[in-house]
């Protein structure tokens, strides 16, 4: 009888020449790598919505109930749906820019939710089980990425929506105000092009932080740097520099610097993402 076939003389499926990692293993197969996953995109998809929606649940849930931990998200909504909108009236509606102070809830949210993904799941020796399950490490990550971008731009449109009802109450019997198309632009496109630039990045440094309070740390820091870095830069030059720098700005072609920002974003959003997996490997998490 030749290798690879039964008794009654039918040749049964070799896997002696086939990769750990082939999907036409079964799942209980020991030689098979448990980083494997099976049914190509539409499996690696379920993947990262299991992943996804796992970490969003055991976010929702830190507190041990849902109802607590919006209890303790009732300060943030408070903050943008309500006195933010109050302090800046019916303008938040008919200036697009003045939708801005809403950028932040992704940023904050996002950072912090990756970091508790990955450092955190280090930190309290649950990342060990989930590298030994049969999910792969793309499969990991990117659920990681989406639940941080999920949780910080969903709580972003809330916010924007209580914020709207809260403008509309308080301006009562001048009709119904409605956000400019512009501004839906800025909190649906580049909010949701934001957080994704914090979650990638935040993937990154979380996988170099030995603790999640190190990981929200760096975060932080880096945010704060990029925001506020070029606000003071601007307010140091001279009255006159400042007004010359204004004036040019105001002379720009804002489709074409919104659309080249938009692009700009995607790219290091995607260079970020290629770096973190690529820094996101079984054995060297195992190892550290």
């Amino acid at each position: 009888m030749t290798p690879g076939e039964t008794d009654r003389g039918v040749r049964g499926p070799d896997l002696g020449d086939r990769g750990p990692d082939d999907p036409r293993r079964g799942p209980d197969d020991p030689r098979r790598d448990p980083g494997a996953s099976d049914g190509g995109l539409r499996g690696l998809a379920d993947d990262v919505l299991t992943i996804a929606w796992k970490d969003l649940r055991e976010m929702l849930l830190q507190s041990g109930t849902l109802r607590r931990s919006l209890r303790g998200l009732l300060f943030s909504f408070l903050v943008f749906g309500v006195f933010l909108p109050l302090q800046i009236g019916p303008d938040l509606v008919r200036q697009p820019a003045a939708v801005l102070p809403f950028a932040w809830v992704p940023l904050l949210l996002a950072s912090g939710m990756v970091a508790d993904g990955i450092a955190g799941e280090r930190e309290r020796h649950t990342l060990e089980t989930l590298l030994a399950s049969r999910l792969s490490d793309r499969a990991i990550l990117l659920g990681k990425v989406v639940a941080a971008i999920a949780y910080g731009w969903g709580f972003m449109v809330v916010s924007a929506l209580v914020g709207l009802v809260t403008v509309n109450l308080a301006n009562a019997g001048g009709g119904i105000l409605l956000y400019q198309p512009e501004a839906v632009l800025l909190l649906g496109g580049f909010g949701l092009l934001g957080a994704g630039l914090v979650a990638c990045g935040g993937a990154l440094v979380a996988l170099r932080a030995p603790t999640v309070r190190q990981a929200a740390q760096n975060m932080n820091l880096a945010i704060f740097a990029v925001v506020l870095v070029p606000v003071l830069l601007l307010q140091a030059l001279p009255v006159d520099t400042r007004r010359q720098v204004m004036t040019t700005l105001n002379g720009l072609d804002w489709g074409t610097i919104v659309v080249g920002a938009a692009v700009l974003l995607v790219v290091v959003d995607l260079l970020l993402l290629a770096a973190a997996m690529a820094r996101f490997q079984r054995a060297r998490l195992i190892l550290d």
